[in-house]
């Protein structure tokens, strides 16, 4: 199926998720986020806000704040995405497209120094793919880093599609957490290390 019909049917999907079962859905992805070494490890991560019924974020900022860990949340400056490291929820405002984005006046900080950046996707696939908004805020970021952390996608089980349309300079990544699976994605290769509910 073409991108623009994959993004169209699963965005559907999505905003009509109940709100319960949305809830439910992102305790038990972040939960298992929380669980990954790498997450444990980080000194630095990187986030993002939701939006329309996304997996949410919250529980990942509360537990990396709690255990002294930076956090890094996207502001979008034209056709760019900037990081600014975040204390408190209350540093977020609306910003671009809606989304919640740190203050304007903070000190950017180069994404080479989150150990773990958590992706937020339309779609991903068994190979670390995704499919994004179609702006390309993310690939273009990390494409133009000379090295980064552990990329994560992070969506709902729906989200995750056994193959999804790929191009030569899409950034993949290396795992893919949902709220009833796990994927580490090694070279071509997807292992599947579902952690039960």
């Amino acid at each position: 199926m073409p991108k623009k019909s994959l993004r169209t049917d699963l965005l559907a999907r999505r905003r009509a998720i109940d709100h319960t079962l949305w809830h439910d859905a992102s305790r038990a992805a972040q939960l298992r986020l929380i669980s990954l070494e790498v997450f444990q490890r980080a000194a630095c991560i990187a986030l993002y806000s939701p939006i329309q019924q996304e997996i949410d974020t919250e529980l990942l900022f509360s537990k990396a704040r709690a255990e002294g860990k930076r956090v890094l949340y996207p502001l979008v400056c034209g056709t760019s995405l900037q990081f600014r490291e975040v204390n408190a929820p209350e540093q977020c405002t609306p910003g671009a497209f809606g989304i919640l984005e740190p203050c304007r006046l903070g000190e950017d900080h180069t994404l080479e120094t989150a150990d773990l950046i958590v992706v937020p996707g339309i779609a991903f696939d068994l190979q670390g793919h995704r499919i994004g908004f179609g702006k390309g805020y993310y690939d273009r970021c990390l494409s133009q880093l000379p090295q980064h952390g552990t990329l994560v996608g992070l969506c709902h089980d729906f989200q995750l599609l056994e193959r999804i349309p790929a191009e030569g300079h899409d950034i993949r990544m290396q795992h893919i957490v949902t709220d009833k699976r796990l994927i580490s994605v090694s070279g071509n290769e997807a292992g599947t290390g579902s952690t039960p509910d």
